[in-house]
């Protein structure tokens, strides 16, 4: 098999799990009506290979917020269960931005009984349910920040100021869909949401436990580690500093800069040029010529 393809197939098992095919099927092959065009700022971002380093970027800013950091330890079994929780969210994302409607409705109504499962108390005593607004928002925000960030430095044709603002917008239906109250609607939106939770955030030890998870355990074979380290560069580098500080993932001294500049930096651009390209693999269901991805 040619090294493209099964790179692309490595790619499809880990993030769409054994059933990846008929995953694919039912978001990007069903007949039905979609809520977005393929030219369309979400389908633009969320068909991009800086999803990859998008999302652990997500993963390392989501956690610390204390409280959505505690659902996420005590629930979504991410040590356990590594791969089904990524299984799990990319087919959130992928089914409300590329499936049929009613798909994308069922999905959503589906995640929100999840959602209503998951409740208890933090370590610090305070409690937290996933249904709460104010940690959704948080969630929301964080993740689509990330997705944006990655785009916008990757892709080759990165969207304008005025379809950056379309993006944010276009994603406010699945997150408005699950509870969170009046979604942003503008990237300088979006910026001032995420300002406003600052002071909530600190590094916890769940947080701490989470990034060494993701940037220093990860649950992959030996030969697959390096690739995936140039994906948590890249998504290092395009943290917020204060993230990087509290979390102690900032280069110190002078040579800071020139260390994320000319190390983390490029080798986030190479693991995600790598995903690209195998995405781009013919067989790649969403590459069909019948698929939702597609123009």
């Amino acid at each position: 098999m040619p090294l493209r393809r099964r790179l692309a197939a490595a790619l499809r098992s880990r993030v769409a799990g054994p059933d990846a095919d008929r995953r694919a099927a039912a978001i990007w092959l069903a007949p039905g009506e979609r809520r977005f065009a393929p030219n369309d700022p979400i389908c633009r971002v969320h068909n991009h290979a800086g999803m990859y380093a998008g999302g652990l970027r997500a993963l390392l800013l989501q956690s610390l917020h204390p409280l959505a950091m505690a659902g996420v330890g005590e629930h979504s079994g991410y040590r356990g269960d590594p791969w089904g929780r990524l299984q799990r969210t990319s087919e959130f994302i992928a089914m409300t931005t590329f499936g049929p409607v009613e798909g994308a409705q069922r999905m959503v109504e589906h995640i929100d009984r999840v959602h209503g499962t998951v409740s208890g108390t933090a370590p610090d005593g305070r409690a937290y349910h996933a249904r709460d607004p104010h940690l959704l928002t948080w969630v929301h925000i964080a993740e689509i920040d990330s997705f944006l960030v990655a785009h916008q430095r990757y892709a080759r044709t990165p969207l304008t100021p005025a379809e950056a603002d379309t993006y944010v917008a276009q994603t406010g239906w699945a997150a408005g869909e699950l509870g969170v109250p009046d979604p942003p609607q503008t990237v300088a939106d979006l910026r001032r949401r995420l300002s406003a939770y600052r002071p909530e955030l600190e590094v916890t030890d769940g947080a701490r436990d989470a990034a060494a998870f993701l940037l220093r355990e990860p649950p992959l074979p030996i030969a697959a580690r390096p690739g995936y380290w140039l994906l948590a560069a890249g998504a290092v580098s395009m943290l917020p500093d204060y993230a990087k500080d509290l979390l102690g993932l900032r280069v110190g001294g002078p040579l800071g800069s020139v260390v994320e500049r000319l190390v983390l930096t490029p080798a986030g651009r190479l693991g995600t040029a790598a995903v690209g390209w195998a995405l781009s693999e013919p067989s790649d269901p969403r590459n069909s010529p019948g698929s939702s991805a597609v123009s």
